[in-house]
């Protein structure tokens, strides 16, 4: 922000990581691990099963509670999304805008939310990806994205396709005129 950045946009990559996702997202939802993990980078069927079988067992072991945000991230969540969900305080404390990029962030911003509620006014939903999940924490989040490409990239793709419709919204708002500025009367 000290460079004149205007906006933030979050982005992850690794492997795995839409697991940690998943079982954040039954916490924050209530949704059960089957209709929220998804197929990642393109697993098969068998290798899907077990994804949502080590999301369920994970639930099952730690026995996350969601009034305990800190509590939840140590549980199943990963580094990333502890990351995630601090640079999403940390902007919403700058009154800076935050565009999501996909189930990652979604889940973050779900943590986010659980510590600082007011956290939410800061974030855009970029885009929704192709992650089941993505759209359970969206709506959970009452974010509507602003692309729907059904992309399944991460690394920030669908919050950098994004921003040049935000910045062409906070453009409109700021430089367009007013009927009343440009002199159009009522007829």
């Amino acid at each position: 922000m000290a460079a004149g950045n205007k906006a933030l946009l979050t982005g992850e990559m690794g492997i795995a990581n839409t697991t940690a996702s998943a079982a954040l997202i039954c916490v924050y939802t209530g949704s059960d691990a089957s209709e929220v993990t998804g197929r990642g980078t393109g697993i098969n069927d068998e290798m899907h099963a077990r994804k949502v079988d080590v999301v369920r067992r994970a639930l099952d072991l730690h026995q996350p509670d969601a009034s305990d945000p800190i509590g939840v991230l140590a549980a199943v969540g990963g580094l990333e999304h502890a990351a995630m969900a601090g640079f999403l305080l940390g902007g919403a404390s700058l009154r800076t805008p935050v565009i999501l990029d996909g189930v990652s962030a979604g889940a973050a911003a779900l943590v986010a939310r659980a510590i600082a509620p007011e956290a939410l006014a800061a974030c855009i939903a970029g885009h929704r990806s192709a992650e089941p999940g993505h759209v359970a924490a969206l709506n959970k989040l009452g974010l509507r994205p602003l692309v729907d490409l059904d992309l399944r990239l991460g690394e920030g793709t669908g919050a950098l396709l994004a921003l040049p419709i935000v910045q062409s919204a906070a453009r409109a708002m700021h430089e367009v005129a007013t009927f009343d500025a440009a002199g159009v009367t009522e007829k």
